[in-house]
């Protein structure tokens, strides 16, 4: 599904990933682990064609295409979602209109003929119960007076909704309590099949409690440098990054 080979990428001039190199296949959930300032959210915005990223080097093939070549609007129709670490508000916009237009777009450039009101409706009622959101929030702006809890909540309401090929959490657990990130890590499992794929993007083993990886990663400094099975998130929260530090240091 997913092809990165030799991918760099720099910000403003400095260089953030050196040389990532993934394969991810369809059914497969990766969890991608290291220290602030590793490259993590730089690659999910690379993925998903942040303008602020500059690809200098590599190439990333998604399904046969390259994304390199795709624009974020067309990444996205192409089935790559991106669930944020900060969720932002947009007053005055109804997650109803938000979520029509966001499928309708995707459904034409398909080729498919765009949802009823009807239809899209029916769609909401039975995805909304995936993360267990309430109407009362679905019937606001996008994100407007929400928690963060039910943020995070929206962004896998979100996901239920447009049924992306690949999904990029980035720190989805960031600033959850106990109940909601159940919740979320539940919205998370049950959209999982065995035609579509994940990429988690955190900090800390926890969530893998309830999201269970196939393959952990260990972003350190730009580069992929250790890859496991969950057990490594395991090794890696009883021992912290300078275990990293000091493999590499002897390498």
């Amino acid at each position: 599904m997913l092809e990165i080979k030799d991918l760099h990428a720099e910000i403003n001039g400095k260089e953030i990933l050196k040389g990532i190199n993934l394969t991810i296949n369809k059914g497969e959930v990766h969890a991608l682990m290291g220290p602030n300032g590793a490259g993590k959210s730089t690659l999910s915005s690379v993925l998903t064609g942040h303008p602020a990223y500059k690809v200098t080097q590599g190439t990333i093939f998604f399904n046969g295409k390259d994304l390199l070549q795709l624009t974020p609007e067309e990444r996205a129709c192409e089935g790559i979602f991106l669930s944020f670490q900060y969720p932002v508000e947009i007053p005055g916009v109804s997650m109803v209109n938000f979520m029509r237009t966001a499928i309708n777009e995707q459904r034409k450039y398909s080729g498919e003929t765009p949802l009823s009101a009807s239809d899209f409706l029916r769609l909401m009622r039975e995805k909304k119960d995936f993360v267990e959101m309430d109407n009362k929030l679905t019937n606001r702006s996008v994100n407007e007076g929400f928690s963060g809890g039910e943020k995070k909540r929206n962004e896998i309401f979100q996901m239920a909704m447009l049924e992306p090929k690949l999904s990029i959490l980035d720190e989805t657990d960031s600033g959850l309590d106990i109940d909601a990130l159940r919740i979320v890590a539940s919205g998370v499992n049950k959209l999982k099949t065995k035609e579509n794929a994940s990429i988690v993007i955190t900090h800390y083993q926890r969530l893998l409690d309830y999201i269970v990886p196939d393959f952990v990663h260990i972003l350190f400094d730009g580069k992929i440098v250790k890859t496991g099975t969950k057990e490594l998130a395991l090794e890696l929260e009883e021992k912290g990054y300078d275990w990293i530090k000091k493999d590499l240091a002897a390498e």
